[in-house]
């Protein structure tokens, strides 16, 4: 036993006899870690979705009313897009940092910039009051949300599944995808309850109050998230001096083929909970004249009831794997793309509730859930926060766009939804592929610097052929 004057002692060496991700995490510090993993991803998704909201219901008259009602909502769902154009830089940017100084302080920072960029939105004139200016302000903010945006997800779904015990990665990591919907509940509730003022009294103030809440949201989640500790496995690299010096070309150079899949992942679930929860708000108050208390509090109910499925598929995925719920997922997706619109075409409340019901729960919930631990087991420890939200953040600036491609598709068709249930299809085909090519990976030691995946030949997938390199430390 070491004495308190004895020197410190050499760095722990890295074996793949003891894999490092068995060291656990005590049950009260990983209730802390879910709890913040919890509060901060709703933070910056509601950040995220209330602008989407806003974009379908009130920003193509208040920022660009010059316009054709039909064009400035196109132009609205465009600045909408604009954020997925950045998603990719804030994921090579702030991952960097992840990977050299830390998963916790990174989105400390992400936080800080996601919050500050959505209230001022809310501080933003309008085009009457000057002019151009203001549309230029507000793309000017939603780049800022998109730069943190880029980070947020994959920065928390790593802290969460290097804490979490081996065998509940995908339970544990699931609630990173947990806090991205209660994000999207608050951010509908409060759009459906600002929604109830007169149209004069909600283009005036009324649309401003869920932005601007955004700035008393900061503190909580800046607490909560000062309150955890660093994950085991980044405070395991900084020990034994295994910290990556270049996590970015490291990424690109070991992993290319993760790389890919894991751009071709995302695309279908980003596509979907964009035309599910925004354009499908435009669609449904436009095109239907349904009140926006239906299109709003179907998309709540849809939120709702995958917030109640998502840990249940993540603890699914502990036990079949994480790729036999991707396939399922995009499948299903797919077949219920033309069920999807012929529901809401009922005009029935019931019916449309039940369409977003059943395809976020049964379509979409799978996907998301298994996403964290699925994107987290792509990447060896050195690289993770960098592969993690570079190769999803890129799949995410191509899909992105998707409500204004929706809205497009609508305008060519006439106003039939049949060429939109058919982009449905084709970003779920894109997914699927990705899927199919991805190994298993829910047991692969997580602690690894450089982990690979083995074919059944054995032959070593990606990265190096040993389970662990050590590397010169970036100090």
């Amino acid at each position: 036993m070491t004495s308190p004057v004895d020197p410190a002692p050499p760095p722990e060496p890295e074996t793949a006899s003891a894999p490092s991700d068995q060291e656990t995490t005590p049950p009260a510090e990983l209730r802390r870690v879910v709890s913040a993993s919890l509060v901060g991803t709703a933070l910056e998704w509601y950040d995220f979705f209330i602008y989407g909201t806003a974009a379908a219901l009130v920003f193509n008259d208040i920022f660009f009313p010059d316009a054709e009602p039909a064009v400035g909502t196109l132009v609205a769902f465009a600045t909408f897009g604009v954020a997925f154009l950045f998603r990719p830089v804030g994921g090579f940017f702030f991952g960097r940092l992840g990977d050299r100084i830390g998963r916790r302080s990174t989105l400390i920072i992400t936080t800080l910039v996601m919050g500050i960029a959505t209230g001022l939105i809310g501080l933003l004139p309008t085009y009457d009051q000057i002019g151009v200016w203001a549309p230029i302000l507000l793309v000017l903010m939603r780049i800022c949300q998109g730069l943190g945006a880029g980070a947020e997800f994959g920065g928390a779904s790593t802290l969460l599944a290097e804490h979490a015990p081996p065998d509940r990665r995908g339970y544990y990591a699931s609630y990173a995808q947990t806090g991205v919907q209660i994000g999207l509940v608050l951010g509908t509730v409060s759009f459906l309850l600002v929604g109830m003022l007169p149209d004069d009294q909600l283009e005036s103030w009324g649309w401003r109050i869920p932005f601007l809440a955004s700035f008393l949201m900061i503190f909580v989640t800046i607490y909560v998230r000062l309150r955890v500790t660093e994950s085991p496995v980044f405070r395991r690299m900084e020990r034994s001096r295994t910290v990556v010096q270049t996590p970015i070309l490291d990424t690109l150079k070991m992993y290319p083929r993760n790389f890919l899949v894991g751009i071709g992942a995302h695309i279908c679930d980003t596509a979907i909970v964009y035309i599910f929860a925004t354009f499908s708000v435009a669609y449904l108050t436009n095109e239907l004249d349904q009140p926006r208390w239906v299109a709003l509090t179907g998309v709540i109910l849809m939120g709702l009831v995958v917030i109640a499925v998502q840990p249940v598929y993540g603890a699914l995925s502990d036990r079949i794997g994480r790729k036999p719920l991707n396939v399922f997922s995009v499948v299903f997706t797919a077949a219920f793309a033309f069920p999807y619109f012929w529901l809401l075409n009922s005009e029935v409340t019931v019916l449309i509730w039940l369409a977003l019901i059943i395809a976020g729960g049964i379509g979409f919930a799978p996907m998301i859930a298994v996403q964290p631990a699925f994107y987290a087991e792509l990447f060896g420890a050195g690289v993770r926060y960098t592969g993690f939200a570079a190769s999803r953040e890129i799949g995410a600036a191509i899909s992105g766009f998707s409500p204004l491609v929706a809205a497009a598709l609508l305008s060519t068709a006439d106003g039939s939804p049949w060429l939109v249930a058919l982009w449905i299809i084709f970003t779920a085909v894109v997914s699927l592929v990705a899927f199919l090519v991805a190994r298993e990976t829910r047991t692969m030691d997580i602690g690894a610097v450089h982990a690979y995946q083995e074919e059944p030949g054995g032959k070593a997938a990606d990265g190096p052929p040993t389970a662990s390199t050590p590397m010169e430390t970036a100090r």
